[in-house]
């Protein structure tokens, strides 16, 4: 079997933890130099592929590569760009080919979520449909936890990790505050459509660590009055309350309480904002002194508080993607599949990317309290496993050492630019 090279790419929003999938695959493609070529990277995203701006990754030493582990961001760049139809945007495909074969490319690598899924998909059917041989396999990523068939997703973890510990840490802040100050802390996390993430933050409160925090959830539509009656008596009862907001939170009409107009590059409303229409909301109609925050970018670059599991895993699916596809495999997802809770095992499975692309997973409901405000026992028996262990990145002078790539160029061999 000819030896040919291979095109990694990383695809939307960042992750703690997605360098460590990019260590996983090119460790293991450096391990079977008989099977594998060369592993170039796109420089943001597909669009590195689309204008032949390719990353040479063999040219960075193994200690580079293996400090990508513990390593935050995307450390080749990555992008919001989704591929259109094939066949109504097939200049597209026909460029793909045209670079791919320039520079000798059988292997397509994606690491990114739903969307990043259905543009493997996509690339997958190059062979049946335009003639080209490549085999594309998704490697899993997304800090909202909503791809299907795999346990949890890569990156999801080391968020659920920094909000349930901010959220506690938050807590304790504000109780020692509530007697003549604030008695109200708002603090908003990610998820559009589903809740994991805000989920988490109702970890913080444990039978060891009894506090008050009060979930809003998207899959639960807001509700004003019976939001502003929970607060009101939670914050009685105990003198203070954390409040944990997902972005994507909507009124009972299904409009989105963070809805700015704006959209995405995918087309995604742009959110962002939540966290003070609530705290204003409460001071307004209950009087009470607040404080709001917006995780934003830190839940998902916080690295120097990431989930061993977390980080684990993902390194588990880089390199479970480069076994993948020396057995022939095309068009799959390496999954996360639990074998047990207590203690947590997993292996890895595969999943067909036709039952990936374009499919979010959401909160079942007997994750969600009766009330709509809190998690059940069986959804913190989920989430506790995915933040257990710690996996502290290298320090120097004090901050996390962490590892920038040369990202040295690819010599470009075909003429002329391809615009996006």
């Amino acid at each position: 079997m000819a030896v040919r090279n291979a095109f990694y790419a990383q695809s939307g929003g960042v992750t703690s933890v997605i360098n460590a999938s990019a260590c996983g695959l090119i460790e293991a493609a450096r391990s079977r130099p008989d099977r594998m070529g060369k592993v170039f990277a796109g420089r943001n995203g597909i669009i590195g592929a689309l204008q032949e701006d390719l990353i040479d990754t063999s040219l960075e030493s193994d200690a580079a590569i293996a400090a990508l582990r513990h390593t935050p961001s995307g450390a080749f760049g990555s992008c919001r760009y989704k591929l259109k139809d094939l066949e109504t945007h097939k200049a597209q495909y026909e460029r793909l080919i045209e670079v791919f074969r320039a520079h000798d490319i059988g292997y397509f690598f994606y690491n990114g979520g739903g969307d990043s899924a259905d543009t493997c998909l996509k690339v997958s059917q190059l062979a049946e449909k335009m003639g080209y041989p490549i085999q594309a396999i998704h490697i899993p990523k997304t800090v909202d936890n909503d791809l299907p068939i795999t346990d949890c997703c890569p990156g999801f973890g080391s968020v659920a990790k920094y909000i349930a510990t901010s959220v506690r840490e938050a807590s304790f802040d504000v109780a020692s505050m509530s007697k003549t100050s604030t008695k109200l802390f708002v603090i908003e996390v990610m998820g559009r459509h589903a809740g994991w993430i805000a989920a988490a933050g109702g970890l913080a409160s444990s039978e060891d660590c009894d506090l008050p925090i009060l979930i809003l959830f998207p899959e639960v539509p807001f509700e004003e009055e019976k939001f502003l009656a929970k607060v009101d008596e939670t914050i009685k009862r105990h003198g203070y309350c954390s409040v944990v907001v997902s972005e994507g939170v909507k009124d009972g009409a299904g409009k989105f309480l963070s809805d700015q107009g704006l959209k995405d590059a995918f087309g995604h409303a742009q959110l962002g904002g939540v966290a003070p229409v609530i705290a204003n909301l409460c001071r307004e109609k209950l009087g009470y002194k607040y404080h709001w925050a917006v995780a934003d970018y830190l839940q998902r670059a916080a690295r120097h508080i990431a989930s061993r599991t977390d980080v684990e895993q993902a390194y588990a699916v880089g390199r479970a993607a480069l076994e993948f596809a020396l057995a022939g495999k095309n068009s799959v997802m390496p999954a996360i599949i639990r074998k047990a809770d207590d203690p947590y095992t997993w292996e890895i499975g595969s999943a067909a990317l036709s039952e990936v692309a374009n499919v979010e997973k959401m909160m079942p409901a007997d994750f969600i309290s009766e009330d709509g405000f809190g998690i059940t026992e069986k959804c913190r028996r989920y989430l506790l496993p995915l933040i257990g262990g710690e996996d502290y990145p290298p320090y120097r002078n004090g901050l996390p050492d962490y590892v920038k790539l040369a990202n040295v160029a690819v010599p470009r061999k075909l003429s002329g630019d391809f615009q996006i």
